[in-house]
């Protein structure tokens, strides 16, 4: 019988196999990007939020490195986190935010060894809420599935999922449990900052020969369009970045949205992410005639690759420029051993009479899924002062 399973002793073999407690502790960016490295930190799958470059991307807030491990002399670690600390107006205390974080093992069933350390550092840290975004998905819808359900007042919601993955369930029934509030309504996360529902195109075991035969017909038809007109696409530099932005001011008016970032968080997130990492993050661009038509960026965290802006122009659109960069970007995902291509954010909606629909069916016609994820994460830490400060807050969000 195992030591563990007998009675319990004071004797000191029984101390030596007692398992060690988890400890926190802040991080350089070095030993951080070390772990991220490693095979333990890879297959954690982090994403480029949680890379100590974000922090560089963020103005006004400030930033902490932290990370988990038994023992914190023998340099082992077993997850960490990006926190970002926003100061709330009139008060010395802290939001803290862990976008797409932290980088933790979800399926470990005793998440207060990890969770609980965190919590009480951010405590003794100033925040008087905390923010965190879980990586377990909740459920998909496949692209073949949804196609044919689009209709006048329909949400994902409103579909019977393709998959739920189990890991989620469990994970927010665990957060539910330890007074974690999901934010916003359950069905769009219109709260979330981060995008709630993504789009992925699976590349793990698929040919190029697969990527193309899955996408639809309208969309190989665009890039044959785009190829005959004689579309250019290459990647570019931090000298395109202006470019990106005009054609990203095009986009936003015509398609009725605003992203609400200025030339220079592009430029300081192109340089930051660089910086960590040579190529982490590029710029392609879809030349006619020596015309810049379309700009799109995309970003690299070891196997993990992300479409996550897009921009084009009003004119020659029947050249199809976005679709002969996405074709590309896909190609080159699949030649890094990404397992999947993130084209990020879509909206919840199947109504076609909804403006925000188009986004959605246009990448849907790559053949991938729709991912719900488990979205973004609230609670507002122990003491009375911090609820009340918590609830303060909540007022503060809804006036602006």
């Amino acid at each position: 019988m195992s030591a563990l399973l007998m009675p319990s002793s004071r004797s000191s073999r029984a101390s030596a196999i007692a398992p060690r407690a988890i400890t926190l502790r802040t991080l350089t960016p070095d030993t951080y990007r070390a772990f991220l490295a490693s095979s333990p930190g890879a297959a954690l799958g982090a994403g480029f939020l949680q890379c100590p470059s974000w922090a560089d991307v963020k103005e006004g807030w400030r930033a902490q490195l932290l990370g988990w491990g038994p023992d914190p002399d023998d340099g082992q670690l077993t997850g960490v986190a990006l926190v970002l600390l926003r100061q709330f107006p009139g008060t010395r205390k802290y939001f803290a935010y862990l976008p797409e974080g932290p980088v933790a093992d979800w399926s470990d069933p005793d998440v207060d060894g990890w969770l609980g350390p965190l919590l009480e550092h951010l405590r003794r840290a100033g925040a008087f809420a905390v923010r965190i975004g879980p990586s377990p998905a909740y459920r998909c819808w496949d692209a073949a599935l949804l196609k044919p359900l689009a209709g006048p007042g329909r949400r994902l919601g409103d579909v019977l999922a393709s998959e739920v993955d189990p890991l989620g369930t469990a994970v927010a029934e665990r957060l539910r449990a330890r007074g974690w509030r999901r934010c916003g309504d359950d069905k769009d996360g219109d709260a979330d900052a981060q995008p709630r529902h993504v789009f992925h195109v699976p590349l793990a075991g698929r040919s190029t020969e697969d990527l193309w035969s899955g996408l639809n017909q309208e969309w190989r038809r665009n890039i044959r369009r785009s190829q005959k007109e004689g579309v250019e696409v290459v990647v570019g530099s931090a000298a395109e970045l202006p470019e990106f932005y005009r054609l990203l001011g095009i986009t936003e008016l015509r398609d009725g949205f605003r992203l609400g970032r200025s030339l220079a968080y592009y430029q300081r997130q192109y340089a930051a992410l660089n910086a960590e990492e040579p190529g982490r993050m590029k710029l392609y661009l879809a030349r006619h005639r020596g015309e810049i038509l379309a700009a799109h960026t995309m970003i690299t965290v070891g196997r993990r690759v992300w479409y996550q802006t897009g921009a084009s122009a009003d004119h020659r659109r029947e050249v199809r420029p976005s679709n002969a960069l996405q074709w590309r970007m896909l190609q080159d995902a699949h030649a890094l051993g990404a397992a999947v291509y993130d084209m990020r954010g879509v909206p919840s909606t199947l109504d076609p009479d909804e403006r925000s629909y188009g986004l959605l069916r246009w990448k849907l016609g790559t053949g991938g899924q729709v991912v719900e994820t488990l979205g973004e994460w609230e609670r507002p830490l122990a003491g009375s002062a911090n609820h009340t400060l918590y609830r303060a807050f909540q007022a503060y969000l809804n006036r602006r």
